[in-house]
């Protein structure tokens, strides 16, 4: 579809190395934005600011749309980096001790910009609007995607497909990975508070204690899953952090614990919190303890559109072809972009960083989250070429995505 080579490679590689010596946390990504809009203005393409440190730019095609409203895609990046030491052998290194790039974010960012160098370049191409969205805060529940769409930056259009792509060291640079239906999971943070009445542990008249009711607890939370209606399908429920300021010889007076609870159905998900409360119930009326239930809503699920993820796989055959293409299986882990995809019909998909040859085959590429994570950069370009040949493909056509 594009004919020319990514001419700007040298120009997206330095923006890369950039973004990644200089990574920032949600909702502090001032800079990263900064660096991005003065990229993309020097380009002649239109930018303004969203959700505080998010970005969007705007790239409009020259041809005449149908409708009322004209046609939109969003074409979404995220900006934020983690609270991860990089490995002291990177061969690009953060230059923020304790932070780091650790999920490929400064890379999904860079493909963007390409993406839209590329849009911007063949507006008599199309028709519409093409929004690419650097979106703050991704790691941080709730996530920025909400504060976007609650600005409703894409009013007045009317947005047909909503598209994301994801690092994945899993597999080979130049390829892709699709899945179409229910992908990835909704997450909550869960909290609870266990009160009791501690002491002496040898003098236990007229005590409470609220270290068994808080494993017994444990233990009814770990039940909920075989409960699930569709046990084909995983769910999630984990204790990851428990803590008592007791002693050898003191019982303490509350045991605080902290977890997640993931799940593939939004019906499966709220019925989950329904039986957690529940169980929490049940021991207190047990125990005699008192127990705060605090679950904070996170992500919802992400779920692919089943005819926009048929077409956007049919532009990646054409570009790189059917064996650059694997299927994808259930992905536990979650992303806010469920967000967007529970208002537009949506495609998230894997973008191969894990190199070729023996760097793909001895995992050099790290794994997502971890210090030693090191994407193979040539996926920038597959990247912006996979992007950009999707939104055109669905702004060329007259029938919506």
């Amino acid at each position: 579809m594009f004919d020319e080579s990514l001419a700007d490679f040298v120009a997206l590689y330095r923006l890369y190395c950039d973004l990644h010596r200089n990574p920032e946390l949600s909702f502090a990504e001032w800079k990263s934005a900064e660096r991005i809009a003065t990229f993309l203005r020097e380009e002649g393409i239109e930018v303004r600011s969203v959700a505080g440190t998010g970005l969007l730019a705007v790239v409009r095609g020259e041809l005449p749309d149908v409708g009322e409203k004209p046609r939109a895609v969003v074409l979404r990046a995220e900006l934020d980096a983690l609270p991860v030491t990089e490995c002291a052998t990177a061969e690009i290194r953060s230059e923020r001790e304790g932070v780091m790039h650790a999920c490929g974010h400064d890379l999904h960012s860079t493909a963007l910009v390409g993406a839209l160098l590329l849009l911007n370049r063949r507006r008599s191409d199309f028709s519409g609007v093409v929004f690419g969205l650097f979106q703050p805060g991704e790691e941080c529940n709730p996530g920025g995607a909400s504060m976007v769409l609650a600005e409703n930056p894409f009013e007045g259009c009317n947005v047909v497909a909503a598209l994301a792509e994801h690092s994945e060291p899993a597999l080979p640079t130049g390829c892709f990975g699709f899945r179409a239906g229910r992908y990835m999971a909704s997450s909550d943070e869960l909290r609870f508070t266990v009160r009791g009445k501690g002491g002496h542990a040898a003098l236990r008249d007229g005590m409470i204690d609220p270290v068994p009711a808080a494993a017994k607890l444990i233990g009814m939370l770990h039940e909920i899953p075989s409960m699930a209606p569709d046990k084909s399908v995983p769910t999630i429920l984990s204790i990851g952090k428990v803590e008592a300021a007791g002693a050898t010889n003191v019982v303490p007076d509350e045991v605080y614990m902290e977890g997640t609870m993931r799940a593939f159905s939004e019906e499966w998900r709220r019925e989950i919190k329904m039986l957690i409360r529940k169980a929490a119930a049940e021991i207190e009326e047990q125990t005699g303890t008192k127990i705060e239930v605090n679950i904070s809503d996170g992500y919802p699920c992400v779920d692919n559109d089943k005819a926009l993820t048929d077409r956007v796989k049919a532009v990646c055959i054409g570009l790189f072809g059917e064996e650059q293409t694997v299927s994808l299986g259930l992905r536990p882990t979650a992303d806010d972009f469920g967000f967007i995809a529970g208002c537009y019909q949506a495609v998230y998909y894997r973008l191969g960083v894990g190199g070729d040859g023996d760097y793909f085959r001895e995992g050099r590429a790290g794994k997502l989250h971890r210090a030693d994570f090191c994407p193979d950069k040539r996926a920038i370009g597959f990247g912006s070429m996979m992007l950009a040949s999707a939104a055109l493909d669905i702004l060329s056509n007259r029938s919506e995505a």
